[in-house]
């Protein structure tokens, strides 16, 4: 379809339903291309309820969708802190320019699991995300224009993307039942 690399990885990570990540990789590998990505993440984020039950109904039986998944062990509160520290400076070791990113799941895991910074918590996982989550909404559709907007380029984007989304649920529902038989 004429994309590059970089433009394809961007729109590739739709399907992660993640819409300041897709912002974030679309600065880095296709500046010229976050307000198309930013619109076909969000919109995705918003139709998944729509989007993803008739795929799991397609492709499950009703006995599997009556599945309830037990704990298989409790996990250490000292499991729950050093392993996002560790995660992190793994990923971070080998891919640098991810440390804004990584920091800010990283951030918010240690808010939750020390359960010292309850209200700092609760706060980034509700209220600050809410406000940034309209900020970057504002923003990008302030950016967006029809002329940017309106082209067969940022049409294919959305097709792409509801691909990727599509063939990424299809694909995790196919391998959590060929893991669990």
């Amino acid at each position: 379809m004429g994309f590059t690399l970089e433009e394809t990885a961007t729109i590739g990570i739709i399907d992660g339903v993640d819409g300041p990540t897709t912002i974030f990789l679309a600065a880095k590998l296709a500046p010229h291309l976050p307000e198309a990505v930013a619109v076909a993440a969000y919109s995705y984020m918003a139709l998944a309820p729509i989007i993803q039950p008739p795929i799991m109904r397609l492709i499950t039986t009703e006995n599997e969708r009556k599945f309830k998944m037990k704990k298989s062990r409790k996990v250490s509160t000292r499991e729950k802190l050093f392993f996002p520290i560790i995660a992190a400076i793994i990923i971070i070791l080998l891919v640098p320019a991810s440390v804004p990113l990584i920091s800010m799941f990283i951030l918010g895991n240690l808010f939750r699991e020390s359960k010292v910074v309850d209200r700092l918590s609760d706060t980034a996982q509700n209220f600050l995300m809410n406000i940034i989550t309209i900020f970057l909404g504002v923003s990008v559709g302030a950016s967006m224009n029809a002329t940017n907007f309106l082209r067969k380029e940022v049409i294919f984007i959305f097709i792409l993307g509801l691909t990727a989304f599509t063939v990424n649920t299809t694909s995790d529902i196919l391998l959590t039942k060929k893991i669990t038989c």
